[in-house]
């Protein structure tokens, strides 16, 4: 077989690691964890450490992903997003087999609130929380139930072929050259208002919140190129998602453990 040219070798190289799919992706979901670990009660931050051992919600936040390929948690890869196409409320929505983040964070909720777990089926539970109110935050997790909320829509990033999912979970994030603890500094400034307010909607508030913001998020060029000025346009969203998820999973597990 002929060799390939080095420069050929480094281009398909670089195109195959720059268009895997990242698993918000975890710079996201750890500023959430963390904004919510710095809001917990002194009661809830002993409880959680009873659960999670030596573990942050920041440093649990991505191993929901990171578990996808495990056969035994199958079940819960739907879990993942909901569809509620344009016009429709979750309630008129068609039912999604193998259920839906919203009925996913109602049941671990309910089951947590409820107790009577066995050690490992409570981490499990609370692993699940922290990652999955982080991705009902995401505007894309709330599909509209024609494109794999955003992932059929292939869009530039720069000069990287993606789907603009991925730039909402993870590009745009990423662009800005944040670690966690940097991001979480950055926007985590809520008023007692906010606070009050954010921790007083339900799960399915927080999908409606989503779905709100589709009309911006779907606005592109003509050419399907983002740059800057898409960034520049959406990154208060994201600023804002990544922070009501923070304070309003410390919210949740502050009632849980209360």
């Amino acid at each position: 077989m002929k060799k390939l040219p080095l420069v050929m070798a480094l281009a398909i190289a670089f195109t195959t690691i720059s268009s895997t799919p990242i698993f918000w992706g975890q710079i996201g979901h750890r500023t959430i964890g963390h904004i919510a670990d710095g809001m917990l009660t002194k009661k809830a931050q002993k409880q959680v450490k009873r659960v999670l051992g030596h573990e942050t919600l920041a440093e649990v936040s991505t191993w929901m992903d990171e578990i996808r390929s495990d056969r035994s948690y199958f079940y819960a890869n739907t879990w993942h997003y909901c569809t509620i196409p344009d016009g429709m409320t979750y309630e008129e929505a068609p039912t999604q087999k193998g259920g839906d983040v919203i009925w996913a964070l109602e049941k671990v909720i309910k089951e947590l609130k409820e107790g009577g777990l066995s050690p490992e089926q409570e981490a499990t539970n609370l692993k699940f929380l922290v990652h999955l109110v982080g991705d009902i935050h995401q505007p894309l997790h709330v599909g509209n139930g024609k494109d794999r909320g955003g992932n059929d829509v292939r869009v530039k990033w720069f000069n990287d072929r993606t789907n603009l999912h991925s730039v909402w979970d993870t590009k745009m994030i990423d662009g800005k050259q944040f670690s966690y603890t940097e991001f979480a500094n950055w926007i985590n400034h809520p008023s007692d208002a906010e606070v009050k307010s954010w921790q007083a909607a339900t799960v399915r508030d927080w999908a409606t919140e989503s779905m709100s913001y589709r009309d911006q998020v779907y606005e592109l060029p003509v050419d399907s190129t983002l740059r800057y000025g898409y960034s520049f346009k959406n990154f208060d969203i994201v600023k804002q998602r990544v922070l009501q998820a923070g304070v309003r999973l410390a919210g949740v597990v502050n009632e849980i453990y209360k």
